[in-house]
């Protein structure tokens, strides 16, 4: 195994959960103990292992659990297989006063890109905005992480990574994109931050993939077959299919959906140095990679803006606590269902997960123990 720490032995004699129904319920600080464990025993430095940690358990609090710690155990598979770097060489590799451009040198991506987009931070606190491409990189988790790292800062966060090629553009049987999510992350007065973050398709892989463990159909819309017709079947994917643009189909805007997930990869990549489109590293371990690769990993692209570089922070915070409102307030087609505002979800589920502990299913929990069990660590 490349690097093993076969020395490591960890121990949480107090470690506590529960299984409720199906699912494994194990407090976050619990959670957090364990991946960090793992993070250490494939020889991540103690300060990555730990926001390496943050991002992964940041996702299962939010409710995005398909990119939580359910990628662990793909993370320790990569690291084994030599794609991933438990200590990679970050360096600044071009900059201008306002933008850079970073080699993650096959780091984890939730160590990359924190680190990139505190260089995007830093850049606007001194010139007003801060823009940040990355190549050289592999899975960073959910981008709401990373874009929410400007809130404090009193700016705006604008986060986008590409992914292996899942996804049809519209008209084609081919798969050329990635599901290329983008995150846009605004802070408010007295209102909790707007928090866009969401997939360039119909429906995240990682959802694809919950549906495959629990033996569940995918609706119509989220993939076609291999010969690019609609379907249900979950494993689609596995036999030649692809994930569908957001829009599912040209009468529906798949074409919109199609030239965000392309935007999110020129992006990302294009302009950094990284692999595109059909190119880009895949995640799964065990898949060939793609052959003549014309960049270096995964790409993300960071953008930070602060406020008060167009106006005063106050006035804009007023302004945006009136628009939330405005919005949450709007009058609803069912009074049982309200007009939420982007972030509310996640919002409302890292809070009750905080006090009531993370759902696993048990497919996760068992992935768990697994990874546990081949680094010695004692639950």
């Amino acid at each position: 195994m490349k690097g093993k720490n076969t020395a490591f032995v960890g121990e949480f004699s107090t470690f506590s959960g529960y299984f409720c129904g199906m699912e494994m319920i194990v407090g976050h600080k619990k959670l957090e103990q364990l991946v960090e464990s793992v993070f250490i025993a494939m020889g991540c430095l103690p300060e990555q292992a730990r926001t390496a940690t943050e991002v992964l358990v940041a996702a299962d609090l939010r409710g995005i659990d398909s990119h939580g710690v359910a990628r662990l155990s793909g993370c320790v598979r990569l690291w084994e297989v030599g794609r991933v770097q438990a200590q990679p060489l970050i360096n600044l590799v071009h900059e201008t006063p306002s933008t850079a451009v970073v080699d993650g040198g096959s780091g984890l991506g939730l160590v990359v890109a924190p680190h990139a987009m505190q260089i995007a931070i830093e850049k606007a606190k001194l010139v007003g905005t801060g823009w940040v491409s990355v190549k050289n990189s592999n899975h960073f988790g959910i981008a709401a992480y990373h874009a929410m790292m400007a809130l404090p800062h009193d700016m705006i966060g604008i986060v986008m990574t590409n992914a292996s090629a899942l996804v049809a553009p519209t008209f084609s049987a081919e798969r050329l994109l990635g599901t290329n999510p983008i995150c846009v992350a605004i802070p408010a007065g007295e209102e909790p931050a707007f928090v866009g973050d969401m997939a360039t398709t119909t429906a995240a892989n990682g959802k694809l993939e919950i549906l495959q463990r629990k033996q569940e159909a995918a609706p119509i819309g989220w993939i076609q077959d291999e010969q690019g017709e609609a379907t249900t079947d979950a494993h689609a994917l596995k036999k030649g299919g692809a994930l569908l643009p957001l829009g599912s189909d040209r009468t529906h805007g798949s074409h919109k959906g199609y030239a965000l997930g392309a935007i999110v990869d020129i992006f990302s990549a294009v302009l950094s140095g990284a692999n595109y489109g059909p190119w880009v590293p895949p995640f799964p371990a065990y898949v060939p990679m793609p052959e003549n690769q014309p960049g270096q990993g995964i790409g993300h692209f960071f953008g930070a803006m602060r406020i008060d570089a167009f106006r005063t922070t106050e006035d804009f915070k007023s302004n945006m606590d009136n628009w939330i409102r405005r919005f949450r307030h709007s009058r609803p087609i069912d009074p049982a269902q309200p007009v939420l505002i982007p972030g509310d979800p996640e919002r409302e589920t890292h809070a009750r997960r905080l006090q009531d502990g993370i759902p696993l299913m048990d497919g996760v929990w068992d992935d768990l123990l697994a990874v546990a069990e081949k680094f010695s660590i004692k639950i």
